[in-house]
């Protein structure tokens, strides 16, 4: 399919793009920027904010691990799904 009048679409959407790189380029500093004043405490009050910065511990199913040792199982469970993937090139 083609359609050049879309070309101004894709261009918006590509600047749009870029534009949430530097923003969130922007956001990744400032908190570096917190957490480096937070150091290792958890909290910090910053006026009329409170920033949390803790530790957590979660699990997670490691599946390569479960394919290499379990594959028979590892298959039995294993779910297919099929999405369209939209990208621009």
């Amino acid at each position: 399919m083609s359609n050049p009048n879309m070309e101004s679409k894709v261009k918006e959407l590509m600047e749009l793009r870029r534009m949430k790189e530097e923003i969130e380029a922007e956001i990744a500093a400032a908190e570096d920027e917190i957490k480096g004043v937070m150091g290792d405490e958890e909290t910090l009050l910053a006026g009329a904010f409170k920033v949390s910065w803790k530790t957590f511990t979660s699990s997670r199913l490691d599946s390569t691990a479960l394919k290499k040792a379990l594959p028979e199982i590892a298959a039995k469970f294993t779910k297919t799904t099929t999405a369209r993937r939209f990208s621009i090139n």
